[in-house]
């Protein structure tokens, strides 16, 4: 209301006034009454008026609600962790209030009343989840999992088509959280290694689902658009530790083997001196990939573009023509009009083990250079662990690739970067580079911890950087090293480094598994339930165990002889080794990296 026309104020004295009476609360104006009273009972003068201070500022309004939002992820290399935090960013900027879950230390119970979710979920190997959301997707998955009626969710799926079980973890997840009553509010959305453009429509769609329908969260998704278009869900930017890639010179390589060896494997140390780039002993070096020109040329010559010296350049740099997937050879079949194409197309065998020239050749078709590219994936980069530590080796990385090697439909293939480096690169060319961080596989702040490396073939490549690193920090917890390979003779790889570091005590024990030197094959697996007393003694006290190198075989034999090697020494059943484990993976006691 106004103050009445004949009030006994001044007009430019009651404007003010005024104004503070309309803004105020009833809280406000009942202690407006309240100072009032006082002040007369005070005795103020009456007759001539006070002075008037400036209005004061309207109270502010109450902060507006900000809609809660889980965004839960599971992660093996990194991919979807640095999309979750993409996608916090995003949700921020939109007015929610994002939480952000690993599924590593995330548990089903507390769906129930996360209210709304964002899932991004990597697929691992033939199909499974990362090793840090087994316990996790176990817990989903079975028959008593909690119930989540009240829950609104989208899936983003990460996989690789190269695999039969592509996005598996993600679709399951889908599937199984509306199963337990969960609301579906978009369609799972599934990438394959160019995730970046369908994770970034994927993102701000969901969001915008997700957001509560009011003017006011409209206006911000407005003026929030252009933010949200501008995160880079491709990989991580540059930061503080240095910039993202960088071309390093190739400063040495090395075979390991002997030339009797049956195995191939490359020391190679790439020079980061004024790079700028960083890392840490577990980490990982992606290299970017180079096709083998001897392949382009044959691709080219089988849909006649043999002259298109440009669309070379980028087929040697740019696109992936190894894998062959089905849906790539119906998009194939539907552009060549073929119908040798049309045949392959409906074999649900042709893809296996052949690659892209091996389906040009037996259905060649005339295409343009778009056509060509157009059924082309981005050529993804290669990882390697690193096998150093920069306190040892300065401003440079260490390597260990092994040469992939085989034969298919009488021909022989190598692996796009392996072979490349053992082919075709010498000392003194550049390769460019970028450091792929890895935080769950790092060695223990405490030095006097001890650690069990398991890590046949290649995979003993990060432990020679923590022994180098645990050899500068003068550290003196344990160390225990299980390696194997097929012959001790030719493939013992790195041994009188191994054999120095035990000498000096920077490696308390190792034991090794060399397949091939006696009749029956000898793995580690086979060496850690020899030493499954002692082996058990670490584990009780503590010790971290890391495992590298294979996934599809050796991973999983050795993670099947730890669970013994518990049940055995806890005197505990197969699950309450298996719960003992997850235990010790929870606590970051159980490191994986493998591929």
């Amino acid at each position: 209301m106004s103050a009445p026309a004949l009030a006994p104020i001044a007009p430019e004295l009651l404007a003010p006034l005024d104004t503070m009476l309309h803004a105020a609360s009833p809280e406000q104006l009942t202690w407006l009454a309240g100072y009032v009273s006082g002040f007369r009972a005070a005795g103020a003068p009456r007759a001539v008026a006070p002075p008037v201070a400036p209005p004061a500022a309207p109270p502010a309004a109450p902060p507006a609600t900000r809609t809660p939002l889980t965004i839960l992820y599971a992660t093996e290399s990194g991919n979807s962790e640095t999309l979750a935090n993409a996608a916090r960013k995003a949700a921020q900027r939109l007015g929610f209030a994002p939480r952000l879950r690993d599924m590593a230390d995330a548990t089903v119970a507390e769906l129930a009343s996360a209210g709304q979710m964002l899932v991004i979920a990597s697929t691992w190997g033939e199909g499974d989840p990362p090793q840090r959301a087994e316990a996790f997707y176990a817990a989903l998955l079975a028959a008593d999992a909690t119930r989540l009626p009240g829950l609104r969710f989208a899936v983003l799926a990460l996989g690789d088509r190269a695999y039969a079980n592509f996005c598996e973890t993600g679709r399951r997840i889908d599937a199984r959280l509306v199963e337990l009553g969960a609301q579906r509010v978009r369609p799972i959305e599934e990438c394959d290694l160019d995730y970046a453009a369908p994770a970034r429509a994927w993102t701000e769609a969901a969001l915008a689902t997700l957001a509560p329908a009011s003017e006011a969260a409209a206006a911000d998704a407005a003026l929030s658009e252009a933010a949200v278009i501008r995160v880079d869900f491709a990989r991580a930017p540059a930061t503080e530790d240095g910039p993202s890639a960088a071309a390093v010179e190739i400063t040495e390589r090395v075979r390991l083997n002997s030339s009797r060896s049956t195995a191939e494997n490359w020391h190679v140390e790439v020079s980061l001196e004024g790079t700028g780039l960083r890392y840490e002993p577990g980490d990982a070096i992606g290299i970017a990939a180079r096709n083998d020109p001897a392949v382009v040329a044959g691709i080219l010559d089988r849909t006649g573009l043999r002259e298109d010296a440009a669309l070379a350049a980028a087929l040697i740099d740019r696109f992936d023509i190894t894998t062959l997937t089905p849906p790539l050879i119906a998009a194939y079949a539907a552009l060549s009009g073929e119908k040798r194409a049309r045949d392959i197309a409906a074999d649900p065998v042709f893809a296996r083990e052949r690659q892209l020239i091996d389906l040009l050749t037996a259905a060649p078709a005339r295409l343009t250079s778009a056509q060509l590219t157009g059924l082309l994936r981005p050529l993804p980069p290669r990882l390697y662990s690193v096998a150093s530590a920069p306190e040892a080796v300065g401003p440079s990385a260490h390597l260990l690739v092994a040469a992939v090697r085989w034969q298919a439909q009488g021909q022989a293939r190598s692996g796009v970067v392996s072979g490349d480096l053992a082919d075709r690169r010498a000392v003194g060319e550049r390769l460019l580079v970028h450091v792929k961080p890895n935080p769950h596989f790092r060695l223990p702040e405490d030095h006097d911890r001890r650690i069990v490396m398991i890590g046949p073939g290649t995979g003993v490549a990060p432990f020679r950087g923590f022994l180098q690193r645990r050899e500068a920090a003068g550290a003196r917890g344990p160390s225990w090293l299980f390696f194997g390979a097929r012959q001790f003779t030719h493939d013992f790889l790195y041994q009188l480094e191994w054999q120095d570091w035990l000498k000096s005590g920077v490696l308390s024990r190792m034991d090794v598994a060399f397949s091939r030197d006696q009749p029956e094959k000898i793995y580690v697996q086979d060496r850690l339930w020899e030493q499954r007393d002692a082996l058990w003694r670490w584990l009780d006290d503590g010790a971290v165990v890391y495992v590298c190198g294979d996934a599809k075989a050796m991973a999983r034999d050795v993670h099947a002889a730890l669970l013994r090697v518990i049940a055995d020494g806890a005197g505990t059943d197969a699950d309450g080794a298996i719960a003992w484990l997850r235990t010790a993976q929870r606590d970051g006691r159980y490191k994986r990296d493998v591929y």
